[in-house]
């Protein structure tokens, strides 16, 4: 019996070992590796365990508060080290949240190829660009080292017949092809075989308006070609008024959208940057007469009850519960899992559809990130994207870097 009682003691001893170590490893994982501290600030985290942030080795405790980038320990319990963060101190951001829904027109920076297709030539079908090795999702951005400002202009310098020297953006990289046209003999005319795109434009939900500088971000995500899925590269934009005429609602297996017209001769802004984080731009005036509201920092975003500012019906946001289910630092751009709450917004969208990307999340008093996808399977969730992450692209944007 003794040594049963023995053995039972090891057993929860080694037991009560390990779970530290576990909630060691999954922290170490879980959280990311730098924040922002408004200054004077020390950082605090939001977390089930409690984790407190001390001074590294190196660094001295005024140092936190006083200097634009240092370093901390994180230790569970304020006892267990379980990794080193960087700490870059901010000025607090005041936002406008928004909501209202925006139109969208954008201009390419060269041409995208989204297809292509045959030329029936003297010898039979071919296709010159397929050839050449151009790629669904290429960007053709200069032809003879002069820039393709449309597709019509890509189709003039094409006609004449003559070799073209392309110069690609493929993903990140540039690629040179040589593509030879062929002649038509039923157009009568000489072709390339790719099909193409300039411009696009669409509808979607700003998210924040910073009034001291006129900058605004949206969406969330990317503007992407429908046929290729690709990042459209942005060489000049617009950014219009919409008014919402009604919405297509969500169910399973098949997204809602928003369905709207523009409302407007001018338009409200310009477009800058077309990122994976969003789009971002200036505006010419307010879009809300509300006050900017604090901007949290990641992590100070927590599970539980939100709300979403989002335009469903004509040209005025309206407020809508949600619940935040899950929060991953880890992600570029799904930092948050949402569910919607709302009975109202259930009844009139089904949840999360198109065209309500970019709508601001609220939490706390403070503009938390913004909507940006729906799950297919489940309407009523989807993800969400920290502020904090829209506004590096933004103030990076603004600052020309």
């Amino acid at each position: 019996m003794v040594q049963k009682r023995k053995n039972w003691l090891a057993g929860l001893g080694g037991l009560l070992l390990v779970q530290p170590i576990i909630a060691m490893l999954f922290y170490a994982g879980r959280l990311p590796d730098q924040y922002y501290v408004r200054k004077g600030e020390m950082l605090e985290l939001s977390t089930v365990l409690p984790i407190e942030a001390e001074p590294a080795a190196s660094v001295t405790a005024a140092a936190l508060t006083e200097t634009p980038q240092s370093q901390v320990t994180l230790r569970l319990f304020g006892i267990l080290p379980i990794k080193t963060a960087e700490i870059l101190q901010t000025e607090e951001i005041q936002l406008i949240p928004c909501g209202q829904a925006f139109g969208i027109r954008m201009l390419m920076d060269g041409i995208m190829v989204v297809g292509f297709g045959e030329v029936r030539t003297a010898d039979g079908l071919c296709c010159p660009a397929a050839s050449a090795g151009l790629q669904e999702g290429d960007v053709i951005q200069a032809v003879n080292r002069q820039p393709v400002t449309s597709a019509d202009h890509f189709r003039q310098l094409s006609s004449e017949g003559s070799e073209m020297f392309l110069t690609v953006l493929r993903g990140e990289e540039t690629v040179e092809l040589r593509l030879s046209p062929a002649y038509s003999v039923q157009q009568e005319g000489w072709l390339t075989g790719a099909w193409v795109r300039d411009s696009t434009a669409g509808i979607g939900t700003l998210t924040y308006y910073e009034p001291s500088t006129g900058c605004f971000g949206g969406l969330g995500h990317p503007i992407c070609d429908p046929d290729t899925g690709e990042l459209i590269p942005l060489a000049s934009g617009e950014a219009d008024a919409v008014t919402i005429s009604g919405a297509v609602r969500g169910q399973a297996g098949v997204p809602g959208q928003l369905q709207g017209y523009f409302s407007a001769e001018q338009p409200i802004g310009t477009l800058s940057c077309n990122d994976r984080c969003g789009l971002f731009g200036v505006l010419y005036d307010t879009p809300a007469e509300e006050p900017p509201i604090p901007m949290a920092l990641k992590q100070e975003v927590t599970t539980g009850e939100a709300v979403i500012l989002s335009t469903v019906s004509g040209d005025t946001p309206e407020m809508y519960s949600i619940s935040i289910k899950e929060i991953d630092y880890n992600s570029d751009t799904q930092n948050m899992v949402i569910e919607v709450t709302d009975e109202e917004l259930l009844a009139k969208t089904g949840g999360i559809v198109q065209g309500m990307s970019g709508s601001p999340i609220l939490q706390n008093g403070k503009i938390i990130g913004a909507v940006t996808h729906v799950f297919v399977s489940d309407p009523t969730q989807g993800y969400g994207i920290f502020a904090e992450t829209m506004y590096e692209v933004s103030r990076s944007t603004a600052s020309g870097e």
